[in-house]
């Protein structure tokens, strides 16, 4: 926020460069320590490894230009078939009101329900 304002803190925004020569030898000393005679065999397998993340990155960088490109396409040009039209007409049952005059309850018929619950 302070270089957002304009005044500096005295922390510089970056603070881990890449190592210098000093910090090279250094790293390359401890890893001549720790493989010895197998540091090509190490270093050669490293190398491969880094190819190998490199061409699956690469491989999923082409995925998603192809699927930004078949996106930006016009809708005309796209290869999806029309969707059909001739749908069946869908009916529900219709509504028959009765026929008969409702019938009205008597209250000694109401009374019987209610004893037997």
């Amino acid at each position: 926020m302070a270089d957002l304002l304009g005044v500096s803190v005295g922390i510089p925004g970056f603070v881990f460069g890449s190592p210098g020569m000093g910090e090279m030898l250094v790293i390359g000393i401890i890893a001549l320590l720790l493989f010895g005679k197998r540091l090509p065999e190490v270093a050669r397998s490293l190398g491969k490894g880094i190819v190998e993340f490199k061409k699956g990155v690469s491989g999923i960088e082409d995925e998603v230009r192809s699927a930004h490109s078949q996106a930006s396409r016009p809708a005309g040009s796209t290869s999806r078939p029309a969707p059909k039209t001739d749908y069946e007409e869908l009916s529900a049952p219709k509504f028959e009101p009765p026929k008969s005059q409702p019938v009205e309850e008597t209250p000694q018929a109401d009374e019987a329900n209610e004893t037997v619950r």
